[in-house]
């Protein structure tokens, strides 16, 4: 955990406290970023929360080909970084190749590696080697304890610096469920675990081409990764989910945000004393 804190050090928070990974699915402007980045800021700061900023510079798994997918590369990034820039933050995005890693690495502070791309070994070697803190998603067709194989590639490679992150389990073709098992498993391989509070609320594989979801549990995933002692919380939230160019079905409303993050915040106290 130690590289997290170096990575927190210029936000004033309680070592005790949870991490919050948080922001838009993807860079739709510069104007949602930005309000999304300041309202967030500001419930983490009043709570002792550490925050990475995240957004997505590019969607490349989408249902349907005609799903938005950023606003280009180059802007998309742009705009992260001028996140980070303004309010101070660590920012995180996601990388679906291996060729993406260094470039992206010159903007963000985190390489996220995709659920669907944990084991494609180049990728984790590539982001590996940027020195840039890895945190990787938990594929849905995973175990927990499985995951040991990718913090041994990217140890490998040279770079300890590593998150893992659950964010459900394939159950069906349409559906996922999560297993808080994993949390402590995860933990295991000597990295911190995250719960993705959100995308383990998708309902994916729709017929309409659109991946839908249950937002109205949000809450429920989140209290029960704490209550499991999970290190951080991922969570996509927009102003506006139902006009949201991507992830809207599971993304929390922003205005509901704070009131969710001071009742985890008690959580955790209450949790910490066991």
């Amino acid at each position: 955990m130690e590289f997290l804190h170096k990575l927190f050090e210029h936000q004033s928070y309680d070592k005790k406290n949870f991490f919050l990974i948080a922001g838009p699915c993807v860079v739709e402007s510069e104007e949602l970023v930005m309000e999304v980045a300041d309202k967030v800021s500001g419930i983490c700061r009043n709570l002792g929360i550490p925050y990475v900023f995240k957004a997505s510079y590019r969607k490349a798994n989408r249902t349907s080909a005609s799903s938005f997918t950023g606003i280009g590369d180059d802007n998309g990034l742009a705009l992260i970084k001028k996140v980070g820039d303004t309010y101070k933050l660590p920012t995180t995005s996601d990388i679906h190749s291996y060729d993406e890693a260094a470039p992206a690495a010159k903007y963000v502070d985190i390489l996220q590696i995709p659920a669907f791309l944990c084991r494609q070994t180049d990728i984790l070697v590539s982001a590996a080697e940027t020195g840039k803190i890895v945190n990787v998603k938990k594929g849905q067709f995973l175990s927990g304890p499985a995951m040991k194989f990718a913090v041994e590639k990217i140890k490998k490679a040279g770079n300890h610096q590593i998150v893992l992150t659950e964010r459900g389990t394939t159950f069906g073709y349409q559906d996922l469920v999560v297993d808080y098992r994993n949390i402590p498993w995860m933990q295991e391989h000597g990295a911190p675990v995250v719960m993705d509070c959100t995308h383990s609320l998708q309902q994916p594989n729709q017929t309409s081409g659109v991946t839908g979801g249950n937002p109205q549990l949000i809450s429920t995933i989140a209290k029960a990764a704490i209550a499991t002692g999970a290190n951080g919380l991922f969570i996509e939230t927009h102003p506006n989910p139902a006009i949201a160019k991507s992830d809207g079905a599971n993304m929390l409303r922003l205005d509901l945000l704070q009131e969710l993050l001071e009742r985890l915040v008690k959580l955790r106290r209450v949790v910490s004393e066991f």
